[in-house]
């Protein structure tokens, strides 16, 4: 499905929960695909609940709670908060 989104050339590629019912495998490989597509400039929003995935690669992060933005700010940054670190990955 990506690499058809990409032979538009899109200005956006939304990916909606991307590596849900994945084997951990697969969810490796893809967010390996997303980095790669990333890094040839493309813009990508992704809705995702594998947060230690997709703070590793973006850019900026909007964490939601009971559907309202809980924090905002650059994923570097959130992924070194406690609030996050508990509540979304678990440690």
């Amino acid at each position: 499905a990506i690499g058809r989104a990409l032979m538009s050339g899109p200005k956006l590629i939304l990916l909606d929960e991307p590596s849900l019912g994945l084997a951990p495998v697969m969810v490796l490989r893809l967010f390996d695909l997303i980095r790669r597509v990333r890094e040839e400039g493309y813009t990508i929003l992704i809705v995702e609940q594998n947060v230690r995935q997709v703070l590793s690669l973006a850019d900026r992060a909007y964490l939601l709670e009971v559907g309202r933005i809980r924090v905002e700010g650059r994923a570097a940054d959130l992924a070194d908060q406690d609030f996050v670190r508990q509540a979304y990955v678990g440690l």
